[in-house]
């Protein structure tokens, strides 16, 4: 009980000291909150987008098979599909339909996509992604056109637009029928894009891909997990590139706060050295200090969390989403599901928190221990 209303003790008169420099004091907690803002974003927003990442390829494909000539991507034939089907273990083996088809006119890429199932839509219509739909002003029942791949031009008519909930992996989406899909690309009866499978047991996955391996030498199968470790790190290294690019106003801040513990007022050393005339040894000073600090690095942690989760999941994470999305000219227009690991929480505070306590409590050490007539003479 003695030593916690010793710190109570400490704790006022650290208060009442930060709030005599109120002005100095809330520069700093701004700029404090600015950097915890700034690495907090960008780390809300990688983590989420690997989220959504893994949620959405939940529902991809276990196992996607592309033939390859001359170390490229080529064309799959109907055979492929009867040769994995003999196979132990396989399920549901399609090929599929789909490529990207290139829109002068707002320089932009589709993808295009056959459906599984050619009743799921009528003749002569599309379905197209959100995205799509705001850059291209269209709507249900318009119109739009393709060049065909001789030269010719398709027509299709907008049967229905996807809902939003699919908009970060659907934006630049169009699905149509497979008769459609080829007439545009001229794309041969037989011939797929790529086949696709699902393994009865998962942990046989690996096993499964290297069947398909041997028994088409000339196919290279991907395995979900592997685009799934594509994707996080393309993310990863988008946002240790932004990282790596804020680490100079990190070490401003540094200096700053180091600057600042080692170039004390007049009033501060003063008030050091009243301390310690009455009394107070070093290790008290130092609490109070420390005390000083925490608040500081407290608050300027709580407000930049906070506003870094309002920036990212209510706010369209307007500052660095085209840095870490990607340049492209149909951007998603979506919500991220908040959701916030306390790894990363603890992650942040040990990179906020400790380089800001060791650069002001190392000089103010020094202040702490001087005597304190020595103190008032300088």
């Amino acid at each position: 009980m003695i030593w916690i209303e010793k710190q109570r003790n400490i704790i006022d008169l650290a208060l009442s000291s930060l709030l005599r420099k109120s002005g100095k004091n809330l520069a700093l907690v701004i700029i404090y909150t600015a950097i915890v803002f700034i690495l907090a974003s960008v780390v809300f927003f990688i983590s989420s987008l690997k989220r959504e990442a893994a949620l959405v390829l939940e529902a991809s494909p276990e196992i996607v098979v592309q033939k390859l000539v001359a170390g490229r991507q080529a064309l799959a034939p109907e055979s492929y599909i009867d040769a994995m089907r003999g196979l132990r273990g396989t399920a549901n083996v399609r090929g599929r339909l789909w490529g990207h088809y290139f829109d002068s006119t707002v320089g932009a890429n589709y993808t295009i996509m056959a459906c599984d199932d050619d009743a799921q839509l009528a003749a002569g219509t599309i379905t197209i992604g959100r995205g799509m739909a705001r850059t291209l002003s269209l709507k249900k029942g318009d119109s739009m056109k393709f060049d065909a791949y001789d030269g010719t031009s398709v027509d299709f008519k907008v049967g229905e637009i996807l809902p939003y909930r699919s908009e970060l992996v659907a934006s630049d989406l169009i699905l149509l029928r497979s008769d459609g899909f080829r007439r545009i690309f001229g794309m041969e009866e037989g011939s797929y894009s790529d086949v696709t499978l699902q393994v009865a047991n998962r942990k046989e996955m690996a096993t499964v891909a290297g069947k398909i391996k041997k028994l088409l030498p000339d196919s290279r199968p991907i395995l979900r997990d592997e685009v799934l470790r594509t994707y996080e790190a393309i993310f990863d290294w988008r946002g240790g590139l932004l990282i790596v690019i804020l680490c100079g106003a990190v070490l401003a801040f540094i200096i700053f706060a180091w600057d600042k513990a080692s170039g004390l007022s007049f009033e501060e050393r003063r008030e050091i050295c009243i301390l310690k005339a009455v009394g107070w040894d070093t290790s008290e000073v130092m609490a109070m200090k420390l005390w000083e600090g925490a608040v500081i690095s407290l608050l300027s942690f709580i407000f930049g969390i906070i506003g870094a989760y309002l920036h990212v999941f209510y706010t369209s994470y307007f500052l660095f989403g085209p840095v870490l999305k990607g340049w492209s000219v149909l951007y998603p227009s979506y919500q991220l599901i908040p959701a916030v690991d306390p790894y990363q929480l603890a992650a942040l505070f040990f990179l906020t928190v400790v380089p800001y306590t060791a650069a002001t409590l190392i000089p103010l050490w020094g202040a702490a221990s001087i005597d304190p007539d020595e103190g008032m003479r300088l």
